[in-house]
C-alpha cells in the first residue's frame, strides 16, 4: 500500500492510498478525489482522468502510447506532464508523489 496526493482547485491537498499496479485513476476515484470522473472506466475514451505528473513521477512510468497521446490532443489545457491517468500505473516507489488534477489545480 502507498499514498500519493492530489491538487485540487482551491490548491488543497487531498492524500489517497493505493495499492500498486493500480492506475492513478482508480485510486483517484476510491478516494473521491474531485475532478478525477474516469467516465469510461479506463478505457481510454474520455480524458476525464487527465492529470499532471511531476518529472520525478512521470520518470518512473512509461511513456504514452499513441492512443494516449492522441486522446490528450483533445483536452483544452495539456501542457508538459500531461497524462492521463488510467493509462499510468502505480507502483510503491511511487509512494509520497504528487499529482495535479488538470484543470484544477493547474
Amino acid at each position: 500500500m502507498g499514498r500519493i496526493t492530489f491538487i485540487d482547485s482551491g490548491q488543497a491537498e487531498r492524500p489517497a492510498d493505493f495499492s500498486p499496479g493500480e492506475s492513478v485513476m482508480t485510486a483517484a476515484v476510491n478516494n473521491n478525489v474531485a475532478g478525477i470522473d474516469g467516465e469510461c472506466g479506463g478505457e481510454l475514451s474520455c480524458a476525464t482522468c487527465h492529470v499532471y505528473l511531476p518529472e520525478s513521477l512521470a520518470a518512473l512510468v512509461p511513456p504514452p502510447s499513441a492512443d494516449e497521446l492522441e486522446m490528450l490532443e483533445v483536452v483544452d489545457d495539456r501542457r508538459s506532464g500531461s497524462r492521463l491517468g488510467c493509462q499510468v500505473r502505480l507502483a510503491g516507489s511511487m509512494d509520497g508523489m504528487v499529482v495535479v488534477v488538470a484543470g484544477e489545480g493547474s
